[in-house]
C-alpha cells in the first residue's frame, strides 16, 4: 500500500473515531460489513504467521517443562521430524476458526465503541482521550472473547495432544461435551475475561496513541505501512506483558483435562503453578517468546486492519463517484 493510498486520507487525524454526518467534506462511516471484513483478513494473516510459535509456547505453558528459548527450539525440530512441516501448524485450523470471528468482532466492536464513546465525550469526529480510548479496546476486546471462548478451548486442546487423539474440531467438540460435559468448554473463562480487558485495552491504545504522537511530531496524518508495524509491535508487547499470568493460568484451565491435573479456581490455578514451577518461571512460562511473536503478530494484525480499510473505503468511494 503505497503513499497514493495514504495521500487521500490525509485529511483524516489517526485514532479519530469517525467524522460527523453533518460534514460535507468528511468522509462516510466504515460500514460493519467492512470493518468485519477487514478484521477477520488481519486476524488470520497474523495468526498464521506466527502459529508454530503460538503452538510451542502453549505446549509449555500446561506442562511443568521449564522453558528456555534452546528448549522450545528443540520441540519445534522435533515436531518437525516427527509429524513432518506441516505439523508446526496443528490447531491452526481450529486458531482460524476461532480467530476470524474473533479478530473480526473486536475491530468492528472497536470501531462501534470508538462512535459510541466519541458521542459520550463529545469527541464525535476527533481522537478520543486516554481514558475512552483505554475503554474502548477493553470493551472490544472483551466482546470478542465473549462470543468466540468455546472456539479457544478447542484450540488449546489440539495445540497440546496427538491427532491420534483430536482428529477435528468436531471431533474435539463432541469428545468433550461427551466425556467432560457441556460446561468443560468455558473452562478458564473468567481469566481470559480478566486478561484480555487489559490485553486488548492497553494493545489498542498505545496502537492509538502512537499514531496520534506521530501525526503531532511529522506533521503527517497517515503513517507508513513499517511505521504502523511497529506501532503495532510496541502494543503488542506491553498488551501480552501485562496480561501474561492470567493467559498461563487460562491455558492450564482449559488443558486441565487431557494433562492429568485438576485446575478448579483462578487463586488455586496461581498457587499449585507458583509451588510447584516458581512466580516467573511458573507464571511467566513462555514471555520471552511472546515478545517475539507478540509484537509480529500484533504488528501484522493492526496493519493489515487498517491498510484494509483505508483500501475497502477507496474502492467504496470509487464505486460511489462512478454511479
Amino acid at each position: 500500500m503505497g503513499n497514493g493510498v495514504q495521500d487521500q486520507w490525509a485529511a483524516h487525524t489517526p485514532g479519530e473515531v469517525l467524522p460527523s454526518a453533518s460534514s460535507s467534506h468528511s468522509e462516510p462511516r466504515p460500514s460493519v460489513l467492512n470493518s468485519l471484513l477487514s478484521g477477520a483478513l488481519a486476524g488470520a494473516l497474523a495468526k498464521t504467521a506466527v502459529a508454530p510459535l503460538d503452538r510451542t509456547k502453549i505446549i509449555f505453558q500446561v506442562s511443568s517443562a521449564r522453558f528456555s528459548a534452546k528448549e522450545a527450539y528443540r520441540l519445534i525440530y522435533r515436531t518437525y521430524l516427527k509429524d513432518g512441516f506441516l505439523s508446526l501448524w496443528r490447531g491452526n485450523s481450529a486458531t482460524m476458526v476461532r480467530v476470524i470471528p474473533y479478530a473480526a468482532i473486536q475491530f468492528c466492536a472497536h470501531e462501534q465503541y470508538k462512535i459510541f464513546l466519541g458521542g459520550i465525550y463529545g469527541f464525535q469526529g476527533k481522537a478520543l482521550p486516554p481514558i475512552p480510548r483505554l475503554l474502548a479496546g477493553s470493551m472490544a476486546g472483551t466482546t470478542a472473547a465473549m462470543l468466540t471462548y468455546p472456539l479457544d478451548m478447542v484450540r488449546a486442546r489440539m495445540a497440546v495432544t496427538p491427532k491420534e487423539m483430536y482428529g477435528n474440531i468436531v471431533h474435539v467438540f463432541g469428545r468433550i461435551s461427551r466425556e467432560e460435559g457441556l460446561k468443560t468448554l468455558y473452562r478458564g473463562f473468567t481469566p481470559t475475561i480478566l486478561g484480555v480487558a487489559p490485553y486488548a485495552g492497553i494493545s489498542f491504545f498505545t496502537y492509538e496513541t502512537l499514531k496520534k504522537v506521530h501525526a503531532e511530531r511529522s506533521g503527517r496524518p497517515q503513517p507508513y505501512s513499517y511505521e504502523r508495524l511497529a506501532f503495532g509491535a510496541c502494543a503488542g508487547l506491553l498488551g501480552q506483558s501485562a496480561s501474561y499470568p492470567l493467559d498461563v493460568v487460562r491455558r492450564r484451565m482449559q488443558t486441565a483435562g487431557v494433562t492429568g491435573h485438576t485446575y478448579g479456581t483462578i487463586a488455586g490455578t496461581m498457587r499449585d503453578i507458583v509451588a510447584e514451577e516458581g512466580v516467573v518461571r511458573g507464571l511467566y512460562k513462555g514471555l520471552s517468546m511472546n515478545w517475539v511473536k507478540g509484537p509480529i503478530a500484533v504488528g501484522i494484525s493492526f496493519t493489515t486492519f487498517d491498510l484494509t480499510q483505508i483500501l475497502l473505503r477507496k474502492l467504496q468511494r470509487m464505486g460511489d463517484t462512478s454511479r
